[in-house]
């Protein structure tokens, strides 16, 4: 880092897994970080390494421009940033909060931020705890830009990609909520996949060169199916609605066939039969945007 970023400082409240990997990422870069976390005790490895540790919350933001907080949701952040003594020693700094909740949250607090002459970045963090600080992380920030240009010299003390993605506070926790949704929803296709698998008589251990072929295929449907839906075109051409609801059906027959909980898929089957019974059943799957937001 620069001789300028050698002399910056930072507060890091919340020492959970992530909040300590972020502390260690500042101490790493050379910022002097002050932490904090509402059970004593999972400082002594960060003091070690040159943290100062701070009796309260009040003192940890008092101690640097910029505060870090990282904790497991918008009401842990609010019992902290709220707490009277905070909010004081917060007016006139600047909060970058890492925590995740849903966007009209963020938006709350920016607001409460604002009420109070508080600086406010809302963020969220894409990658897990072991890549902070290396190329591999993934930050995204949203809020006022003046104030996202201030502070990103300290931020990219934390490593990896930031991306500051307007002044919309609410706009990283919709990122979140929506990326969120696509790992999730995959994830839980990947394990009922592999349940279907295992009442057939093939092992997970099996599958999954295969499973890791299908996954594949799917970063280059990501763009085309955006454009899709942008476009408004839902192109069935290739795999249109009828064929795609023909094979969904075939996968909640086997799975139930074995007492295999098929909800997940019945789920997607009956919205693919909605948009079919709606007249689209030559549209691409895509046009299952339009259902959904009809719901």
């Amino acid at each position: 880092m620069s001789s300028s970023s050698d002399q910056a400082s930072v507060t890091v409240l919340g020492l959970g897994p992530m909040g300590r990997a972020l502390a260690g990422a500042f101490l790493d870069a050379g910022v002097r970080t002050t932490v904090w976390n509402r059970t004593p005790g999972r400082e002594g490895d960060l003091v070690e390494r040159g943290a100062a540790s701070a009796a309260s919350a009040g003192e940890a933001v008092a101690a640097s421009p910029l505060t870090v907080i990282c904790l497991v949701d918008y009401d842990a952040t609010d019992s902290v940033l709220r707490d009277p003594a905070v909010t004081e020693a917060l007016k006139g700094r600047t909060v970058v909060n890492l925590s995740a909740d849903v966007p009209d949250r963020a938006r709350d607090t920016g607001r409460w931020a604002a009420g109070h002459g508080i600086g406010y970045l809302d963020g969220a963090i894409m990658t897990p705890t072991p890549t902070i600080g290396t190329p591999a992380g993934v930050f995204l920030h949203s809020g006022p830009e003046p104030l996202y240009v201030e502070h990103r010299a300290v931020l990219d003390a934390l490593g990896g990609s930031h991306t500051h993605l307007g002044e919309d506070i609410g706009r990283a926790a919709a990122y979140d909520v929506a990326l969120l949704d696509i790992f999730w929803t995959s994830m839980t296709g990947y394990v009922h996949a592999l349940a279907l698998a295992r009442a057939e008589g093939i092992s997970a251990r099996e599958l999954a060169p295969f499973a890791q072929g299908i996954g594949a295929i799917l970063p280059p449907l990501f763009r085309e199916w955006a454009e899709d839906v942008d476009g408004g075109s839902y192109s069935g051409e290739g795999n249109p609605l009828t064929s795609a609801l023909s094979t969904m059906t075939h996968v909640v027959h086997a799975a139930e066939a074995h007492g295999v909980d098929a909800s997940v898929m019945r789920a997607a089957e009956t919205l693919a039969r909605r948009a079919v019974d709606r007249g689209h059943g030559a549209d691409g799957f895509t046009r299952v945007t339009r259902v959904m937001e009809r719901c």
